[in-house]
């Protein structure tokens, strides 16, 4: 029987109202920052209002996950997805423990890097997950557990199957492919050493406190170093400081940041740089690629990426995220600007601006 849930209940409700399910990266980014704001919220294990999960809530017009219950201009009761503009949202509804640096500067740079781990890293998710056998048995027997009611063995295999039939299509979208698998893994490889050094004297990307990058890259970390097989032990065997730090940052409510724990934009430590570099190694190729691709309506996104081919569907969501980064990037001061630029020099993250 679906959960049903009065919209009146959730609008007179002072918590926030999400719904998501464990085995999504992105309810995991929203409830660890929600946490770490020390946010109040509720939240409602299902994968979509539309299923037969739950009923009596709005519908989000693309059906993603997490998705928030909010008040709307009209007052009345809307769904909200996307996490990246969420977070930018609850900037300015919910005061204090900001997860934005400061300096506008640092600001993009930390918005970089959440756009990679939402929009690149989250290729690494999607290609370990429904590529490798291990990996879909166990993504299929668990994933229907975490939004469903008591399955029987029949219910669990058809419902195992029908999610499985459905992530495996999707990867079309996400860029996982025989021609692409090897520089997606190698690409996951090379920022998991990267990431590892910067923890041998860091605690988080920019500082002593968590961006919004570091919650983008928490995210996919939940799945690809703590749920998925074969991701996991790559992890666990390069990385286990990354492996580590997944665990604590899904609770840093106990956190107490200060405004001088960001670091200074004109001076970022060289494993920052290094991170950026990664980034600049593979994202920025893809991404004007894809908008190209977009733009002129072409079927496939074709480019080489890491000396490597890449072959996709082109993904008009992405080009949004390339024009909103683009946007900030135009927003920002001459001061400001020539801070970011100084700090993104020399890493291929230039081509992106």
């Amino acid at each position: 029987m679906p959960l049903h849930i009065d919209p009146a209940s959730v609008l007179n409700d002072p918590r926030l109202t999400l719904m998501g399910v464990p085995g999504s990266p992105y309810t995991r980014k929203m409830l660890a920052v929600l946490r770490y704001r020390q946010i109040p919220y509720r939240l409602i294990l299902a994968s979509n209002v539309t299923g037969g999960e739950v009923e009596g809530l709005p519908a989000p017009k693309v059906s993603l996950l997490p998705t928030f219950f909010l008040r709307g201009t009209d007052g009345a009761l809307e769904a909200v997805t996307d996490s990246t503009p969420l977070i930018r949202r609850f900037e300015h509804t919910h005061g204090g423990r900001s997860v934005i640096p400061a300096d506008p500067a640092l600001a993009l740079v930390d918005a970089l890097i959440e756009d990679y781990a939402d929009e690149w890293l989250t290729k690494a998710m999607f290609h370990y997950r429904w590529s490798y056998a291990a990996d879909i048995a166990k993504a299929g027997a668990v994933l229907p557990i975490w939004s469903r009611p008591p399955l029987s063995d029949d219910e669990l295999a058809r419902y195992s199957a029908l999610i499985s039939e459905r992530q495996i299509a999707r990867l079309r979208y996400v860029g996982s492919n025989e021609v692409t698998g090897p520089v997606i893994e190698a690409s996951y490889e090379r920022f998991l050493d990267a990431f590892e050094d910067h923890q041998r004297s860091h605690r988080f990307l920019l500082g002593a406190r968590p961006g919004a990058g570091d919650f983008g890259v928490f995210g996919q970390l939940t799945q690809l170093a703590h749920f998925d097989p074969t991701c996991m032990a790559v992890t666990l065997a390069r990385a286990p400081r990354t492996f580590g730090w997944t665990g604590s940052v899904d609770d840093l409510s106990g956190l107490q940041p200060q405004d001088t724990d960001w670091f200074d934009v004109t001076a970022l430590p060289g494993t920052v740089t290094a991170i950026l570099r990664e980034i600049g190694r593979v994202y920025p190729t893809f991404m004007l690629a894809n908008a190209k691709a977009v733009q002129s309506g072409a079927a496939q996104v074709e480019t080489q990426i890491d000396g490597k081919p890449w072959v996709q569907q082109p993904f008009p969501y992405q080009a949004k995220c390339l024009g909103w980064l683009r946007r900030d990037h135009a927003a920002l001061d001459a001061g400001a600007k020539r801070r970011f630029e100084a700090a993104i020099a020399g890493t291929g993250c230039e081509a992106l601006f």
